[in-house]
């Protein structure tokens, strides 16, 4: 397995809890609007870090996870949108925000790394 495989298969898992939370979203104007903001956002990361991962130079890759690191963050306020209005119950997304949390801190670290180990 090449470096990098693991988180990618992670962020292709989460992309699809992701779409598997949003249509279980009821059938109503609100959440119509919020399934496809959280299915845009949560399933962003998996092709923004396979893209990162091909990055043509240390300031690309950093930009790259950046945006990944954003549409995760963005995912999260979706999900707690949903369990804010009741959309989805809390205790079912537990887990997945959860989930997401890991991959922010993960994401994250890696942006630092990559941060102190660029050539200035």
């Amino acid at each position: 397995m090449a470096r990098g495989d693991d988180i990618e298969e992670r962020l292709i898992r989460y992309a699809v809890r992701i779409i598997r939370v949003s249509e279980a979203l009821p059938d109503k104007p609100a959440a119509r609007h919020v399934r496809g903001q959280l299915v845009r956002s949560g399933t962003a990361p998996a092709p923004n870090y396979a893209e990162a991962r091909g990055a043509e130079s240390s300031k690309d890759f950093v930009h790259k996870l950046r945006i990944v690191l954003k549409e995760l963050n963005e995912t999260r306020i979706w999900l707690q949108i949903t369990v804010a209005a009741n959309m989805v119950r809390a205790n079912l997304m537990g887990d997945l925000l959860d989930e997401t949390d890991q991959l922010c801190r993960i994401i994250g670290a890696s942006i630092q790394t990559a941060q102190k180990s660029a050539p200035n």
